[in-house]
């Protein structure tokens, strides 16, 4: 199967309540879960890794932390694309969010969110948050080109 057949473009609506998801999950107790170091960063930039870029932008935090307020920032402009968890086929989409951050580079999220996680517990599953492999554009955010 292509890549195309595992995403797609959600509409404005259902980001904006994703978005939504995320902050209440966040401000009542959800757990983040968040692999600093992953197998898949053994072969790959280190620059490009989780463990990196925590490191880099937030050097003298808790990650959980950073990753808690940097999430609560997020906007439906920071939206690329909604991704089929390929792997796991019964848990939830995965969602992709690019952030700039100022003299430091563009940033690569991949985040899902369930509310009714693990013994019913909400939780904020965190993939990725590392370095972009290529430069951030435009026509990457359907939510930034209006």
């Amino acid at each position: 199967m292509s890549e195309e057949q595992y995403t797609r473009i959600e509409s404005r609506l259902e980001i904006t309540t994703f978005i939504q998801d995320i902050k209440y999950a966040l401000n009542h107790g959800a757990r983040i879960d968040f692999q600093i170091k992953r197998l898949v960063d053994e072969n790959r930039d280190e620059h490009q890794t989780n463990q990196y870029t925590i490191g880099k932008l937030f050097p003298d935090e808790n990650p959980k932390d950073a990753l808690k307020r940097e999430l609560m920032t997020l906007s439906e402009k920071d939206y690329m694309q909604t991704v089929k968890d390929i792997r796991f086929p019964k848990r939830s989409e995965m969602r992709e969010f690019g952030k700039t951050y100022s003299g430091e580079g563009d940033v690569y999220i991949k985040i899902r969110v369930e509310l009714l996680g693990e013994y019913g517990s909400p939780s904020v599953f965190v993939m990725s948050f590392h370095f972009s492999d290529r430069e951030f554009t435009t026509d990457m955010f359907p939510y930034r080109k209006e």
